[in-house]
């Protein structure tokens, strides 16, 4: 099994909703060649999750002190990782403590997009190739961060919508509300 295997698995049946995203995913694809999660490409792909609480219909935000921004968590594959799903739910126990983490409402993707990253001392600037899903929990109150200033807020959709400066994590957002309706 290829790299790309498991995510081009996941991207089957994805439907994209907008012709911006139909170009992000297109290019996802195009990665797909290759180890799509390779860190050292321009592009490489990563995975993040919305995490709600879907009887207080709450989000939970993370402060990325690197993009100085509230956003969703999530990141890289570690080695050997090429499911984004496993890869998202890693993420979210680890920035979050939170141990029930469970796709919701199903397992299926809720959003592809390509964020810009800038460049830091370690790495050139490149872009993720972010395929994001909802987790949710049943235990808000177990939700802590993973380390100091990297702090995690419960909000309702429209403070999280106002909190967040990214176009993209507000779109996140606005999908997960409609999960909520």
């Amino acid at each position: 099994m290829t790299a790309g295997a498991a995510l081009a698995s996941a991207l089957t049946d994805y439907q994209p909703l907008s012709d911006a995203e139909a170009a992000d995913v297109a290019r996802l694809r195009s990665a797909l060649a290759g180890d799509p999660w390779d860190r050292s490409t321009s592009l490489h792909a990563t995975a993040s999750a919305l995490i709600v609480h879907p009887p207080t219909r709450r989000v939970l935000l993370r402060w990325h002190a690197r993009q100085r921004a509230w956003l969703q968590v999530g990141g890289h594959a570690d080695p050997g990782e090429t499911d984004p799903l496993e890869v998202a739910l890693r993420e979210g126990r680890e920035e979050t403590s939170l141990t029930d983490l469970a796709p919701w409402p199903d397992a299926t993707i809720a959003h592809v997009t390509i964020v810009p990253v800038s460049a830091a001392p370690h790495e050139p600037a490149h872009e993720h190739a972010d395929i994001r899903y909802v987790l949710a929990t049943d235990d808000p109150d177990a939700a802590r961060p993973e380390k100091p200033g990297a702090e995690l807020r419960w909000l309702p959709v429209a403070q999280a919508r106002s909190l967040t400066t990214e176009p993209n994590v507000r779109e996140t957002l606005d999908r997960v509300h409609r999960l909520f309706v």
